[in-house]
């Protein structure tokens, strides 16, 4: 007795109702999972991935998936829908749309010819700017290794007075397809030809000047805008300033890479900048008009009588730009530090003490041989 079938739908886990999309991701999932190639000691994989093939070759074809959903499994067995042979099915342009480039399957179709234009490849540095630079933004002039043209041989990379030849191995495609028998049928497996490196060209005698490469090394000087508020570690990205393409691409880009020098001053987190600012004893104890550093030059600020260690101050839009927005800026927060004096003379010390009487304070007489006084 024949093994009886399970619902396409079933196999493939989706609904009746389930879109193109669904179908094919789905199936996607179930190849990659089951694959033979992954499981070549699993039978019950290469099994599993030949029912869920048959099963979105079906439902994957308007037409057969109608035919499945009216008559069942009837319409591929010589009934009423006239009948469809699985391994008839055009397996190539299953695996080609499906794999892509995955395993390597499909059809000439999805193969990209050697001879047309290709992007040049992105070139990657890196700039140092200071503190105050990547907040305000400034510009710098870097050095950079490109590859320019070779004005001998025009980027052909062949000796003055000879061409580059049409590679015989792959007829210039820059790729070698095998055709193997497999359980599914024929399939092809495309790899960059060997011959010619996946270029479509042979140089027989190549230019002296740049070694067939068809390029030189240049080093070059780029003036480069950095912009207000760029952080460490953040890219700037040059379009068309990175190597030449070919077959008449575009260049790639450079992308410069911020290192930004810590400052001893300010710390900053996002677009707010932070720094301790040391006052005096009498200062916290009084009250005063000190001066805040800041990136902007130094701002009076007016603290107030009784202020504690550790007290912080907000000095609206004195941070960062914001990168998106320079007319916005974070905010600086100051800390105040107060200072306890660590040397005094005689008289400061009486002084002091004077004042820890006034204030209630336990402090009497000269501070020398009582360890236990405050000042002493």
């Amino acid at each position: 007795m024949a093994e009886q079938k399970r619902d396409y739908y079933e196999v493939l886990g989706v609904s009746r109702d389930a879109d193109a999309e669904t179908i094919k991701k789905a199936y996607r999932e179930l190849a990659k999972k089951y694959h033979p190639d992954m499981h070549p000691d699993d039978p019950d994989a290469a099994d599993k991935f030949k029912e869920a093939s048959e099963a979105y070759a079906v439902l994957s074809d308007t037409d057969k998936r109608a035919q499945y959903d009216r008559y069942g499994f009837s319409a591929f067995e010589g009934g009423a829908g006239g009948g469809f042979d699985f391994n008839s099915a055009n397996m190539n342009d299953i695996f080609g749309d499906i794999f892509g480039d995955l395993f390597g399957f499909g059809g000439g179709r999805s193969r990209a010819r050697a001879d047309q234009p290709m992007r040049g490849d992105n070139l990657r540095t890196g700039v140092r700017i200071s503190f105050k630079d990547a907040v305000f933004g400034c510009t710098k002039e870097i050095d950079v290794n490109q590859k320019e043209e070779c004005p001998h041989c025009h980027g052909t990379g062949a000796k003055e007075g000879t061409s580059p030849q049409t590679c015989p191995k792959c007829g210039g495609s820059g790729q070698v397809v095998r055709t193997q028998q497999s359980m599914f049928g024929m399939v092809q497996n495309i790899t960059t030809c060997p011959d010619c490196g996946g270029t479509g060209k042979i140089i027989r005698e190549k230019c002296p000047h740049c070694y067939g490469t068809g390029y030189n090394q240049t080093r070059k000087k780029i003036e480069i805008q950095i912009p207000a508020g760029i952080d460490n570690g953040q890219s700037i990205r040059l379009r068309g300033k990175g190597d030449p393409g070919t077959n008449g691409g575009g260049r790639g880009d450079l992308l410069v890479e911020v290192a930004v020098t810590s400052d001893p001053k300010f710390q900053r987190e996002d677009t707010n900048i932070f720094s301790e600012v040391p006052i005096s004893f009498a200062q916290a104890a009084l009250g005063d008009t000190i001066q805040i550093e800041t990136v902007d030059g130094p701002v009076e600020y007016q603290i107030r009588p009784g202020t504690q260690t550790g007290t912080r101050i907000r000095l609206k839009e004195h941070g960062v730009p914001y990168l998106r927005n320079r007319n916005m800026r974070g905010d600086h927060y100051a800390t105040l530090d107060v200072q306890v004096p660590t040397k005094m003379n005689e008289e400061q010390k009486e002084a002091l003490r004077h004042f820890d009487e006034t204030m209630g304070g336990h402090t009497s007489g000269p501070a020398k041989g009582r360890k236990h006084h405050l000042f002493g």
